[in-house]
């Protein structure tokens, strides 16, 4: 066990530095050779990239033995039959889509959880609210995405357990997203374009790819290929939605209460 870990660590790690070296050699060629100033606090650079290496093996590690297991595992689960009808004494022929609400709760909670975790998220939040002076909110930032990836993720699962085709929602979606640049606050419209981006990173991605692939592979018809991949088109899309909406929401009361007073 220990040597099998150790390997994994290696060959890991060794992978992490072959994808990092291109990124340093691109920062440090463009500061000696372009701009030919030398960089400041070099010591703390050169440990900051070894955090960053060591960091990224063992995020991988993890990915490939706890999220990536997990997530197919209740994929799985949750869309077994003998759970799905565990209250009645026979499994029926067919299956209908509301047979899976479990799965889109799971998809919902699953989603809002990891996109409030999601590192890439909170820094995007604490520098738009630093560049907008307080007035876009770290945690009404946060939430809102969290909740465009949860919708988007459930109604993700719904898509693949019906399996309906991908482009109705995707090109629906987009309809969407541009009725709303044209009414949403300017303010809110890079930001929310750049929050669909943000999600789909380190925490969220491989729980969802994982989930997406599992509930492929156990919904009766269904291609892994064809209907196993999209959940995250959906991730990215539907925060771009809830942004501006949030954004919305918060212009229009702010103009009632003017009204009021």
């Amino acid at each position: 066990m220990l040597i099998e870990l150790i390997d994994s660590f290696t060959t890991t790690f060794l992978a992490t530095i072959t994808d990092v070296i291109p990124i340093a050699a691109i920062i440090f060629g463009f500061q000696f050779l372009i701009i030919r100033r030398p960089i400041a606090n070099l010591k703390r650079v050169l440990i900051g990239f070894g955090y960053v290496i060591i960091g990224l093996t063992l995020f991988l590690i993890g990915l490939e033995n706890a999220l990536f297991p997990i997530g197919k595992l209740m994929a799985q689960q949750l869309t077994s039959p003998a759970f799905i009808y565990a209250h009645l004494e026979s499994i029926p022929d067919q299956f209908i889509w509301s047979d899976y609400y479990w799965v889109y709760i799971f998809a919902f909670t699953i989603g809002f959880s990891t996109t409030i975790a999601e590192p890439s998220l909170i820094a995007v939040a604490i520098k738009a609210s630093e560049v907008s002076g307080g007035a876009i909110g770290v945690w009404g930032l946060r939430i809102a995405v969290a909740f465009g990836v949860a919708i988007g993720i459930s109604l993700g699962c719904y898509r693949i357990v019906t399996g309906l085709p991908i482009h109705y929602f995707i090109i629906c979606g987009y309809i969407v997203v541009v009725v709303q640049t044209f009414f949403a606050p300017k303010l809110i419209v890079p930001l929310a374009y750049d929050s669909g981006g943000v999600t789909t990173s380190t925490v969220t991605v491989p729980l969802v790819a994982a989930l997406g692939l599992g509930l492929a592979e156990t919904v009766p018809g269904r291609s892994v290929l064809i209907d196993g991949f999209g959940l995250i088109a959906f991730a990215s899309l539907f925060p771009i939605i809830s942004v501006m909406a949030y954004a919305q929401l918060a212009e229009l009361r702010n103009h009632t209460i003017k009204n009021k007073t």
